[in-house]
C-alpha cells in the first residue's frame, strides 16, 4: 500500500464513492471508544485540577499519565498474537480484546469517581494511569480492526481515517461538553459517574459489529516457519515471531533510511499542536472563559466542525494526495496556534474564540486524517496492530510526555501565552522539509521497483 501515498490523485465522485461502505460505521463507532479516555485523563481532568486549584506546572505533569500511549508499542505484539480465553471463541481476536479494555475502564472510572484529587492526587494519578494503560491498549486493537476490516483497499484509507477520526472527536467532544456543561451543576465525582455510564454503552456496542476475516494466522505461521530451521524451542520461537518479527519485517520492507525518516517525522509533525492541546483547558480559563464557554465552544461546536471537517479533509485527500494534505496540515497547524495568540492578546472574546475554534479544528481534523492513512500504508498484514502501534506510539510520545512540559514552559515564560504559541506555531517546520525528503525517497523507490 505505500505506493499509493504518491499515487495520482483520483475525482471527488469517486472520493464520495468510498463511503458506501458498513465497514465505516464500525470504524465510526469503535473511534467513538478510542477519544473516551482522553476525556477522562486529559480535558475533564485538567478542569476537575484547575478547579481543585493545582498549579498549571502540576496540571502539565499530571498530562504524564498518558504516556503509556508511547509506549504501547511494547505489548502491541500480544494483542495481535494473544488469544484471550473464552471471550476469544466468541467474538474473535480483535473485538475480545477491545470489549476487555472498555470493561476494565469503565470499572476504574466509577473508582476515579470516588477520589477527590485536591486530597488524594497520588490516589487519583494511580487510576488515572491504569485508564491510560489499558485505553492505550484498546487502541492497539482498534488500530488493528481498522486496518484488517479495510484489508488491501488503499482507495479507502483516506475514507477509514476519517470515520476513525470522526468517531475519536466524538467520543472526546461530545463526553467533554457533558463535563464540562454539568460540572458547575453536579460537582466533577458524578460527571465522572455519568461518563462511566456513556462508556459501558460504547462497550455495549462492540458486540454489535463485524470481525474482520483475514489471513493473518496463515501469515504468522509463515514467519514462524522462517525461524523453526535455527530456533527449535517452542516458546523462544512463539516469542521471537510474536516481538521481534513485526518490527523487524517493517525495517526489511520499508527499508533502513527509509523507515528511520519516517519515525523522525512521525515523532515532531504534530509536536506544536499537542502543546496547544496539553495546556488549552488552562488557558482558556486562565484568560476568562468559563466552563459553561468552554463546553459550548470548544466541545459542542468544536465537535460539530471536526465532523463536516473531518469529512471534507478525508475527500481532499483522496482527491489531491495524502502527501499534500500533510503538508497543507502542517501549515494551517502553525496558523491556528497564531490565533491562540491573537486571543492571549485581546482576553475572552467569545467572537474571535469561535473561529479560532473553527481554524483549530479544520487544521486537527485535515491533518489528522492525512497523517493516520500516511501511517497506515506503511503497515504490513501479518502485523498490523503491531507495527501501527509502533509509528502511532511515536507520535503520541509527542504528544504526552514531551508536550507534558508545557505548563513548565508557560511558567518559564512568565505566563505569556503569546510567546508561547508563537513557539509553537514554529514546531511543524522542520517535519515539513523532512516530509520533502520522505517523498524523494518514496518516488525512488517506485522507479527501481518499475525497473525491476
Amino acid at each position: 500500500m505505500m505506493s499509493e501515498v504518491v499515487a495520482a490523485p483520483a475525482s471527488f465522485r469517486h472520493a464520495l464513492q468510498q463511503y458506501y461502505d458498513r465497514r465505516l460505521l464500525y470504524i465510526f463507532m469503535l473511534g467513538c471508544s478510542s477519544g473516551f479516555p482522553w476525556v477522562l485523563i486529559g480535558s475533564a481532568m485538567s478542569g476537575w485540577l484547575k478547579d481543585a486549584n493545582l498549579s498549571r506546572a502540576a496540571i502539565g505533569y499530571f498530562g504524564s499519565v498518558t504516556a503509556v500511549y508511547a509506549l504501547n508499542f511494547l505489548w502491541a505484539p500480544l494483542v495481535d498474537r494473544l488469544r484471550l480465553p473464552l471471550i476469544y471463541q466468541q467474538i474473535g481476536q480483535r473485538r475480545s480484546w477491545v470489549l476487555t479494555m472498555q470493561t476494565l475502564i469503565v470499572l476504574l472510572t466509577l473508582a476515579i469517581a470516588f477520589t477527590n484529587p485536591a486530597i488524594s492526587l497520588l490516589w487519583t494519578s494511580l487510576l488515572a494511569l491504569l485508564i491510560g494503560l489499558f485505553a492505550a491498549t484498546m487502541d492497539v486493537a482498534i488500530d488493528g480492526y481498522r486496518i484488517d476490516i479495510i484489508g488491501q483497499e488503499p482507495a479507502k484509507l483516506p475514507a477509514a481515517a476519517a470515520m476513525g477520526v470522526a468517531g475519536w472527536w466524538t467520543g472526546y467532544s461530545l463526553p467533554g461538553y457533558f463535563a464540562f456543561h454539568y460540572a458547575d451543576i453536579i460537582g466533577w465525582p458524578k460527571v465522572y459517574l455519568g461518563l462511566a455510564i456513556m462508556l459501558a454503552l460504547l462497550a455495549a456496542i462492540t458486540l454489535f459489529i463485524r470481525e474482520p476475516i483475514t489471513n493473518r494466522d496463515l501469515l504468522q505461521q509463515k514467519a514462524a516457519e522462517r525461524y523453526q530451521q535455527s530456533l527449535k524451542h517452542p516458546v523462544m520461537l512463539w516469542l521471537l515471531v510474536t516481538v521481534i518479527e513485526p518490527f523487524a519485517e517493517f525495517f526489511r520492507r520499508n527499508g533502513l533510511w527509509l523507515s528511520v525518516s519516517l519515525i523522525v517525522f512521525i515523532l515532531i509533525f504534530k509536536l506544536g499542536e499537542a502543546f496547544l492541546g496539553r495546556m488549552s483547558i488552562q488557558f482558556y480559563r486562565e484568560v476568562g472563559f468559563s466552563n459553561d464557554q468552554i463546553a459550548e465552544y470548544s466541545k459542542l461546536i468544536g465537535w460539530g466542525a471536526t465532523m463536516v471537517f473531518t469529512l471534507l479533509g478525508s475527500l481532499l485527500n483522496v482527491r489531491f494526495g495524502v502527501i499534500k494534505g500533510l503538508m497543507l496540515g502542517g501549515i494551517t497547524m502553525a496558523g491556528s496556534n497564531l490565533m491562540f495568540a491573537w486571543i492571549a492578546q485581546v482576553g475572552p472574546d467569545e467572537n474571535l474564540l469561535l473561529w479560532t475554534i473553527l481554524l483549530d479544528n479544520f487544521t486537527t481534523a485535515f491533518s489528522i486524517v492525512a497523517f493516520v492513512a500516511f501511517l497506515t500504508s506503511f503497515t504490513g498484514v501479518a502485523f498490523s496492530a503491531s507495527q501501527y502501534a509502533l509509528l502511532a506510539s511515536i507520535g503520541n510520545f509527542a504528544r504526552t510526555s514531551m508536550a507534558s512540559f508545557g505548563g513548565a514552559l508557560v511558567d518559564k515564560l512568565d505566563g505569556n501565552w503569546t510567546l508561547f504559541f508563537l513557539i509553537t506555531s514554529l514546531m511543524v517546520i522542520p517535519a515539513l522539509l523532512l516530509l520533502l525528503l520522505i517523498v524523494r525517497m518514496l518516488k525512488q523507490r517506485q522507479q527501481e521497483h518499475k525497473a525491476d
